[in-house]
């Protein structure tokens, strides 16, 4: 049976074709995608930060933060039947959407997509398509069967990656 599976921010799926995943409203968060071809095993997980140091209380969410959610979808992945050397890694997002606010600085945007960037660095990984920045807002959709992303934005009606 064909599912769609919605990922909010800071939240997670893993699964397998036949299905999508439905990740809305990208601004400054960052998608990214995991995916075995071998076995239509994908992962997708929607950051909303760069580092968890800046986390309060006892427990995080560890799909939350850049640093933490790498290696946590790499580790689920692996324990679903994954194999690291297989992962097709792509990410969207991390757009710069206050651009008055962060005048000057490093924007959440761009720092969260370095973060995910050094935390797959890591890990041994490389991202193999990206579509990020920018100053709008996407919605990604992650098709199961194929590996495919697909991307929409306020200007662009829909682009594959």
């Amino acid at each position: 049976m064909f599912e769609v599976i919605r990922v909010g921010m800071g939240e997670y799926a893993i699964g397998r074709a036949p299905g999508q995943f439905l990740s809305l409203g990208l601004g400054s968060c960052v998608c990214v995608t995991f995916y075995d071809p071998a076995l239509k095993l994908g992962g997708m997980v929607h950051i909303m930060l760069p580092d968890s140091g800046a986390a309060r209380g006892a427990e995080i969410n560890p799909t939350k933060f850049a640093d933490t959610a790498i290696p946590f979808m790499i580790s689920e992945m692996e324990k679903s039947g994954a194999s690291r050397e297989r992962l097709v890694v792509k990410m969207v997002g991390g757009a710069q959407m206050f651009s008055t606010l962060e005048k000057g600085h490093e924007t959440i945007g761009a720092r969260n997509v370095a973060a995910v960037e050094e935390a797959l660095r890591q890990a041994g990984l490389t991202v193999t398509a990206k579509s990020v920045g920018g100053t709008s807002g996407k919605s990604v959709c992650f098709d199961l069967e194929t590996g495919e992303i697909r991307i929409r934005t306020i200007q662009v009606e829909s682009m594959p990656l």
